[in-house]
This record gives C-alpha cells, sequence and structure tokens, in this order.
C-alpha cells in the first residue's frame, strides 16, 4: 500500500522492484508510486525498505 501523502515520487521503490510492479504517476502536479498488479507481488518488502519517507506499507490481500 502507497501512501501518497508520504510519497514524494523519487522512484527509489520503483527500481527495487524486481517484478516491476512500481511505476510512478502524476496527479495534480505531484509524482508518487502505483502498485500495478498487486496479486503477482512476492511480498519481498524491498520497495518499503528503499522508502526514505515510510510511504509504502506491507498488507495482506483480504478476500
Amino acid at each position: 500500500m502507497v501512501d501518497t501523502r508520504r510519497c514524494t515520487g523519487c522512484g527509489r521503490c520503483v527500481g527495487a522492484c524486481a517484478p516491476q510492479l512500481l511505476s510512478l504517476d502524476v496527479q495534480h502536479w505531484k509524482k508518487h508510486a502505483v502498485l500495478q498488479g498487486a496479486e503477482r507481488c512476492t511480498g519481498c518488502s524491498l520497495c518499503a525498505l528503499r522508502c526514505p519517507f515510510d510511504a509504502i506499507r506491507m498488507v495482506r490481500p483480504t478476500g
């Protein structure tokens, strides 16, 4: 889960994601990370570890 209020769009998480599920998106003149295809996430949490702003939180899918 990406907290867009904390995300600065630095892209460190995008570079850390081996399956390439994260990308940067622009909304209201601000960049932030977006997770595409969450079902393919391996749960390695490298993206969360690389984020210097604590904007990524690992959560288990429900349902």
